[in-house]
């Protein structure tokens, strides 16, 4: 006769494997990050920074993979059709979760159901700058001038669908005015013009114009982030200036793992996630940036990036926003 005792604690042993000791196995092997940017830019510099971190705390090399092109939608692609085993990650961005997504007659996959997220890692606001030529000096000064001119103010962006596009068509929408939009292809040769004169206005990486700002040759006017950022103190935000109490735009970072990824794993990479996002040498170096450190629970990113979706997809069905 069997002993009841023996056959339930053999049973129960055979299905660890499946259950818990399967996350405290992981990971035993590198983790791939795919990262939807050439090398250098900002998407690779928080993907380098949290790999360094995972690879300490997890004893596994965190490899960066950089798959530039279609605006991410390439390494995104790669991700949402990688085994759900925990061994390749997607650095999800606001293009790749929101914007393709959107502007995409068929994109192929979608960013709410074939993802698992794991966290927000950390959020880029823009700043909103304009030539010292264009007599305005605030926001209210930009809208008073924009209702006067319609049409008439210039302003420029990284191209079409572009975050730097999206947050000025969010803040035109909002504010219910009109400017005449100057796409380039990428930040370069916008910021040659902007600087020049030639285009006045352009809402764009902080890290990028806040240098010309401190040289004279821009003036910054708002920021697009909810709270002011610590780095740049004296700056508003575009929402306590105008009072566009909901406005908020810009870049942001997450990690997501391929959907059916075990929620052990996804637990565990969460953890050390949130905890190298507190670490103080990543907080003092992406301040510096001009970027916010985050760190949440995958509950909390997955509401973000739905969010996020319907905001920017509401944004982009106002202005037509396509790729080319």
């Amino acid at each position: 006769m069997i002993d009841k005792k023996i056959f339930i604690s053999g049973f129960v042993a055979a299905l660890l494997p499946f259950g818990p000791a399967n996350a405290q196995s992981y990971p035993t092997k590198a983790i791939r990050v795919l990262v939807p940017q050439a090398p250098g830019g900002g998407n690779d510099t928080i993907a380098r920074m949290i790999g360094q971190k995972l690879t300490v705390a997890l004893k596994q090399q965190f490899a960066i993979d950089n798959r530039p092109g279609a605006g991410g939608m390439i390494a995104a692609e790669l991700a949402s059709k990688a085994p759900p085993d925990g061994y390749t990650l997607l650095l999800s961005n606001v293009a790749t979760m929101a914007i393709i997504p959107n502007v995409q007659k068929k994109p192929p996959y979608d960013p709410l159901k074939d993802f698992e997220p794991i966290s927000l890692l950390a959020q880029a606001p823009l700043l909103v700058v304009v030539h010292p030529s264009l007599p305005v000096k605030s926001m209210k000064d930009l809208v008073a001038l924009a209702k006067a001119k319609p049409g008439q103010v210039n302003y420029a962006s990284n191209g079409i669908g572009s975050s730097t596009h999206l947050a000025t068509e969010l803040f035109i929408m909002m504010a219910g005015i009109k400017f005449t939009h100057v796409p380039y292809k990428g930040l370069a040769p916008a910021l040659t013009d902007v600087l020049s004169g030639q285009v006045p206005l352009m809402f764009s990486s902080a890290v990028a114009m806040m240098p010309h700002v401190k040289a004279g040759k821009l003036r910054a006017i708002g920021t697009t982030s909810v709270k002011r950022a610590p780095s740049q103190p004296d700056i508003p935000t575009v929402a306590e200036a105008t009072g566009l109490k909901d406005y908020e735009a810009g870049s942001w970072y997450g990690l997501s793992a391929p959907a059916g990824t075990p929620r052990a794993i996804i637990d565990l990479l969460n953890k050390e996630t949130v905890a190298a996002m507190k670490a103080p040498d990543i907080i003092e170096r992406l301040s510096f940036e001009g970027v916010i450190p985050v760190g949440n629970t995958p509950e909390e990113f997955a509401a973000y990036i739905k969010k996020e979706h319907a905001r920017i997809g509401k944004v982009i069905r106002a202005s037509d926003a396509k790729f080319d």
